[in-house]
């Protein structure tokens, strides 16, 4: 990679230049002045006054020696993500979730707010201003909020148009209500989306150049990056996987759409199965179940070899492959990552989801695609906010490091 062009303004090629910096520090831990200028492309001189600038700030520090080529000793630096913390809050229509995470995707705590209903959401968009501007208060650190939401999210206006069982969130215009709400500066994503970027930014063994993150909970989506970026279309549903029908004479949904895929392998679906005469006996009480709950209790009991859960959870399973069929035809990631609550059926589930799509997929295209559940060790959604402020940072630092863009006299 060649130094920046030198079409631009100085600041923003300063800007791209230490974003350059802070990105290799940041997926490749302690390095020295060589291996970055080697990695970037910038030469020794910018490599040392850029550097300078940011420990000067406190971005990154100075580690000690390292051995270089030819035995060489040269000094270390290391990007100090732990001196700043974003605010994640991950929004899945009856579960709200507030976490305070590190920039490198360590997760420091979570606070779970009470079930939504639907007539609780305003009241609940309330208290999440009221929590997050307390927070803030308290904690310097926090240096961003990162929001992800349900789709379909029409990111260019800042509303949900449909979430099925919970259409009061349409009511809210995430933009209006939060990105001038607080103190520091607030981004909001698709939830899918949002889990795509913590695959890509704090997953082990991630290609985070192509990936798709697959996310089965109350609702249905994927995130595609392609090229190192996210796949988007022109209003923020081009990846709207969970209205995307799997049988024209289907389930009706409340998106007007018959057969969505949403209808068949969401927490939801997966309690309706459950409560149809044939599979009453499984669980007994689910009809005083929240959906989580009847999905959390149907795996336990697959885990402990009850062969009528394990059959449940093998046909959910097809559901979940047919949407990994149409991923691959329709972005060709080299990986499918499936996440939120239905990754919690485990092996069951992922070696019936493997099994159909070998059968339905092209060979060359299934060699050349891994599917696996998420090795996120929190929630990857609300790590998903998490990192979708952190990749700000990652992008733009002097916009959260005050002084930083400020030429030295």
């Amino acid at each position: 990679m060649k130094q920046a062009a030198s079409e631009g303004t100085p600041s923003s090629i300063s800007e791209l230049n230490r974003s350059r910096i802070i990105n290799f520090l940041f997926r490749n831990g302690i390095s020295s002045r060589a291996q970055i200028a080697k990695a970037t492309g910038l030469t020794a001189a910018a490599i040392t006054k850029i550097t300078a600038r940011l420990i000067d700030f406190g971005v990154i520090s100075e580690t000690g020696d390292l051995e270089g080529a030819m035995n060489r000793r040269s000094i270390g630096l290391q990007f100090n993500d732990s001196r700043y913390e974003v605010i994640a809050v991950k929004f899945a229509r009856s579960l709200v979730q507030i976490g305070i995470f590190e920039l490198s995707g360590r997760c420091i705590k979570i606070h779970d707010f009470p079930p939504v209903n639907n007539e609780d959401v305003i009241d609940t968009v309330s208290q999440i201003k009221q929590y997050i501007k307390s927070t803030i208060a308290h904690n310097p650190a926090i240096v961003a909020v990162g929001m992800a939401v349900p789709g379909p999210y029409l990111s260019d206006e800042g509303r949900i148009i449909s979430v099925t069982s919970m259409q009061m969130w349409k009511e809210v215009n995430f933009k209006n209500e939060f990105t001038q709400a607080f103190a520091v500066p607030t981004f909001i994503e698709h939830d899918a989306q949002s889990g795509a970027l913590a695959q890509s930014l704090f997953g082990a063994q991630t290609d985070g150049n192509s990936l798709a993150y697959y996310l089965i909970g109350e609702g249905v989506g994927v995130g595609v990056i392609d090229n190192g970026n996210l796949v988007s279309g022109s209003r923020g549903v081009a990846t709207e996987i969970g209205h995307l029908s799997i049988d024209i004479n289907g389930r009706p949904c409340e998106c007007g759409n018959v057969g969505c895929l949403e209808r068949y392998c969401s927490t939801g679906a997966v309690k309706e199965l459950l409560q149809e005469p044939s599979n009453r006996g499984i669980l007994e009480d689910v009809n005083d179940l929240l959906p989580r709950e009847a999905c959390n209790r149907l795996f336990k009991e697959s885990y402990a070899g009850n062969a009528e859960a394990q059959r449940i959870v093998r046909e959910i399973a097809r559901y979940i492959a047919y949407g990994c069929i149409n991923i691959i035809y329709g972005y060709n990631p080299s990986q499918i990552i499936i996440g939120d609550i239905l990754s919690e059926a485990g092996d069951t589930m992922l070696d019936e989801v493997r099994r159909i799509v070998a059968e339905r997929v092209l060979p060359d295209l299934m060699e050349s695609t891994t599917i696996t559940l998420s090795d996120l060790p929190t929630d990857a959604t609300l790590t998903g906010a998490a990192a979708v402020a952190a990749s700000q940072f990652l992008r733009n630092p002097s916009r959260f490091v005050a002084g930083m863009d400020t030429p030295k006299r």
